[in-house]
């Protein structure tokens, strides 16, 4: 498992928090103290709390569970798309779809369009057969939707986890986790809740080398895990137990034995 320093952290900025008028008094156990007006974070915690974060994320991937990736502020945008793509898990890096996890069903049908009119714009007889205004009008449409739902275009049921970063930006991906019981892995800065977050990590969630640190560990905790998954399902099926004889099998067995005799 990857293992992260206090000066990797102090490196990315992770220690800065916010002003300590905007801080959350939850969050009072994870500052160190104030400097020239900003919360420190402290780091000790951090890199305690990153420790076991990583462990549920591989356990998870072991188990070959999926986590949704979750950051839509200009400067996780990019991040997010990247180490998601990376570790083979979904995202959403543009805007959260309201109802994405409580009303699963409905954006699985926006889903089915979006894959439904790029199968015909792909399709060279169906569009030959179209207006000029028709390709157009479903261009756009398709580009609309993959802006929406291009990092989940595959993700055919609820994740079993989700990654986010920037919980109060998210706040109603983390609300519609919540209600679904499915767990939020997350850094949490001097301005969270931490008691909505299941599995957190006190830590800058603005600083875009922060936000490239926790996430490039998430991902990298997740390929372990799914290398440790597929490891299994390797062994499984090399090491899979004979069938026991049938009663039929026995007996021709020993048929044959006599005739041979």
């Amino acid at each position: 498992m990857v293992e992260v320093t206090i000066k990797q952290l102090l490196e990315a900025g992770v220690h800065f928090g916010h002003q300590t008028s905007r801080w959350d008094p939850k969050m009072k156990p994870y500052i160190f103290g104030a400097r020239n007006g900003i919360h420190i974070i402290d780091l000790q915690q951090t890199v305690g709390m990153l420790r076991d974060v990583c462990s549920f994320v591989r356990d998870l991937a072991a188990q070959g569970g999926q986590l949704l990736f979750v950051g839509t502020k200009k400067q996780a945008q990019e991040v997010v798309r990247e180490e998601a793509e990376r570790c083979g898990m979904y995202f959403v890096n543009n805007r959260w779809p309201g109802g994405m996890l409580t009303n699963f069903q409905t954006i699985r049908k926006s889903i089915e369009r979006l894959k439904k009119i790029e199968e015909m714009l792909d399709t060279p007889a169906v569009a030959s057969a179209l207006t000029k205004r028709e390709i157009l009008g479903m261009s756009r449409e398709r580009d609309k939707l993959m802006l929406a739902l291009g990092g989940i275009k595959h993700m055919r049921k609820l994740p079993d986890a989700l990654f986010i970063i920037d919980t109060k930006k998210e706040e109603i991906a983390v609300q519609e986790a919540n209600k679904l019981g499915i767990p939020v892995v997350a850094p949490i800065d001097t301005n969270c809740d931490p008691d909505v977050i299941s599995y957190k990590v006190a830590g800058n969630d603005d600083a875009i080398r922060a936000i490239r640190l926790f996430t490039n560990v998430i991902a990298e905790a997740v390929i372990e895990g799914k290398g440790v998954y597929d490891e299994r399902q390797q062994g499984e099926g090399k090491a899979a137990p004979l069938a026991e004889p049938t009663i039929a099998a026995t007996q021709d067995i020993v048929a044959m034995e006599g005739g041979a005799a």
